[in-house]
């Protein structure tokens, strides 16, 4: 049993689903919403033919697509009333997306499957009322602000990313999906800044993991991180920042739509840097995370998708 499902898998017997099929079907749609046979295959312990025909039934019932990226297939959960019965109908997990977000969203199921033990926040609301439990307020949280006035909506966790939060300690996962540059990451670690030194006065050892697929990224991430854990990572100043700020400006220019995405839009660029160019001039501080580790996937080696 997954323990943080807590028994929402259940809400899928409706659709025919049951036991470890239903805990399947939950897990990626609450983590990720798109997965590949061979996830699968690993997941449940069966075979390949097994895979196909869980992956046909999904397909036949209307419930999902299988769509072929870069000669990998991946399946898509994108029925509504599947999400609504398990309490995320409004979560875009269940979208179309760019070859981006897509392996990012299948790296965080990787860890989430091979760490499934984990009390996982696995939605918005579940994350934001852990940490208001703690008496963290929201202004705190990482946010991503669409619309404006009357009209305006907050998002909370934007990019969608795996945390775990118990007695001890939170695990915060980034998932890269081959990002050239370190910008990415420093920017989702900027966003969390705030909420990872509240914790730490909570009691709660911080934990930030970095999920990738290749050496490189890895080895990257870990020299951030490290940055992060002694103090000196996450009030920087210099050329790290300032090439940040220049990517987003490109980004704005119409040259990196992804990147525009992510941050939600043309408002989230300009929030984006004015927050850079804030953090450029305060100084340096002690370390705001305790522990970090960087975690390689087996099951998407290399470049390739």
């Amino acid at each position: 049993m997954i323990v943080h499902l807590k028994g929402r898998e259940k809400a899928l017997e409706a659709f025919g689903w049951t036991g470890a099929e239903a805990e399947w079907i939950a897990l990626v749609c609450l983590h990720s919403g798109v997965f590949t046979r061979a996830q699968l295959s690993a997941r449940l312990r069966i075979d390949r033919w097994k895979a196909y025909r869980f992956v046909r039934s999904l397909t036949d019932q209307g419930l999902a697509v299988e769509e072929t990226f870069a000669r990998r297939k991946v399946c898509r959960i994108y029925s509504r009333p599947v999400y609504r019965a398990l309490g995320a109908e409004h979560v875009r997990h269940r979208k179309t997306a760019s070859e981006e977000v897509l392996m990012r969203r299948l790296l965080s199921l990787d860890y989430v499957i091979e760490h499934a033990d984990l009390p996982w926040l696995p939605t918005e609301s579940e994350k934001v009322a852990a940490f208001e439990a703690l008496g963290i307020e929201r202004a705190l949280l990482p946010v991503r602000v669409y619309g404006r006035d009357d009209r305006e909506t907050r998002r909370y966790f934007p990019v969608k990313l795996p945390v775990s939060l118990d007695a001890e300690r939170a695990v915060f996962v980034y998932a890269d999906p081959g990002h050239g540059t370190a910008t990415a990451l420093r920017s989702w670690g900027s966003a969390h800044r705030r909420l990872w030194r509240a914790l730490g006065k909570r009691g709660r050892t911080v934990e930030v993991v970095a999920a990738a697929r290749r050496h490189r990224e890895t080895r990257r991430a870990r020299k951030v991180m490290r940055g992060w854990a002694e103090g000196s990572g996450l009030s920087e100043s210099g050329s790290a920042t300032g090439e940040e700020i220049a990517r987003i400006e490109r980004a704005i220019r119409g040259q990196d739509d992804a990147l525009v995405e992510e941050l939600g839009g043309l408002q989230g660029c300009l929030l984006r840097i004015v927050e850079l160019k804030n953090t450029r001039r305060s100084p340096s501080s002690a370390g705001t995370i305790g522990r970090f580790a960087a975690w390689r996937s087996s099951r998407f080696p290399g470049g390739g998708f």
